[in-house]
């Protein structure tokens, strides 16, 4: 059918092709992979950190440090890491928040 209308019919089939046919987001499961590995390897970091200078505390309350300056630097090493892993959660906290606000 050649008329005027069939036309404007294989246009708007064509749009609504389109529309359909929007591309669905790709996820590569090795990059999802290495970031899941990622923020393990760093919270078992932290951890290891975080024992360290509990260990050095301990020590200096009991008089059995040897090196207080290398207990001060794990100290400081801890507080640092943790101050760090809190901004990361707090940042993956907003964007979540963001995404949960973001009209579909």
């Amino acid at each position: 059918m050649t008329n005027k209308f069939g036309i404007i019919n294989n246009d708007i089939k064509h749009v609504s092709q389109t529309i359909d046919s929007k591309p669905t987001p790709q996820v590569d499961s090795k990059k999802a992979k290495d970031f899941q590995e990622l923020l393990k390897g760093s919270i078992q970091e932290l951890n290891q950190e975080q024992k360290a200078a509990e260990k050095a505390l301990g020590d200096m309350a009991t008089g059995q440090i040897k090196d207080l300056h290398q207990a001060a630097i794990a100290i400081g090493r801890a507080e640092t890491s943790m101050k760090v892993m809190l901004e990361v959660r707090n940042k993956a906290i907003s964007a979540y928040k963001e995404i949960l606000r973001t009209q579909v």
